[in-house]
Parts: C-alpha cells; sequence; structure tokens
C-alpha cells in the first residue's frame, strides 16, 4: 500500500485531508484550511495558510462533462417516468426540468472541482512529458 504524503515539505507531520474535504468545504488539499475557492467556483490563487499555488493544477472542463452527462441522464429518466405517470403539458416539462439541470449542474460543480483539484495534489498529476531519444 503506497503512502500518503504529507504535507509538510521534509514528509513528516500530520496526513493529508480526505479529498472529498475540498470539495464540500473548499479545503486547501495540503493543509486542510478552507482556502481552495475565493468564490462559488472560482479557485483562489494560492493558498494564504500553507502558499500551494492553485493555479498550477488543470481541472479545465472534466467535471462539466461528467456532470452534464449524469445529471442529463437522470433528468431525463425523472422526466420520462412524470411524462408517463402524470401526462403534464409542455410547459410543465420546461418550468420543471430546466431550472433543475442548471440548478444541479452548478451546485455539484464546486464539488467535483474541488475534489478533481485534490486528487491531482495526492496522485502528483502533471501533464505528460515525452522523453527525449538518446
Amino acid at each position: 500500500m503506497p503512502e500518503i504524503p504529507t504535507n509538510t515539505p521534509g514528509g513528516g507531520g500530520d496526513k493529508l485531508p480526505p479529498p472529498i474535504h475540498s470539495g464540500l468545504y473548499g479545503c486547501c488539499p495540503r493543509c486542510g484550511a478552507k482556502t481552495l475557492f475565493r468564490s462559488y467556483i472560482a479557485f483562489a490563487d494560492r493558498c494564504p495558510n500553507c502558499g500551494l499555488d492553485f493555479s498550477a493544477f488543470n481541472v479545465g472542463d472534466g467535471p462539466v462533462v461528467f456532470l452534464t452527462l449524469g445529471i442529463g441522464t437522470l433528468i431525463t429518466i425523472l422526466a420520462l417516468w412524470v411524462e408517463f405517470t402524470f401526462e403534464p403539458s409542455f410547459l410543465v416539462h420546461a418550468l420543471l426540468w430546466i431550472p433543475l439541470s442548471l440548478l444541479a449542474t452548478v451546485l455539484m460543480l464546486r464539488i467535483a472541482k474541488g475534489l478533481l483539484i485534490a486528487l491531482e495534489f495526492r496522485n502528483k498529476a502533471s501533464e505528460g512529458r515525452i522523453a527525449p531519444d538518446e
């Protein structure tokens, strides 16, 4: 079993906070301080507590794609169930599912982005490099 990295450069000290805390509570993946986000879904530039540079991580659009597909599937299943059970008008579907889809995606986006940045930090993920031929 690999050893979990610690939050100090020398290797001693406390263990890293669980990755889910970065998403749920906005905790820094190194020190656990609630400094990951500067607004609801925008990352801070760095952690004022431990100095970890958050701009070095590349979360990109990965969380949005998975959330859109997952939530879209769930909303589609629910919309079909409502249609076949209650047979409401199209307007009821539009007023119900469009706001619900947007709200669920935006609410889950913070958790997904925080989790992804914590996993990048924990696994030391970086851009792939091709070694030069010797």
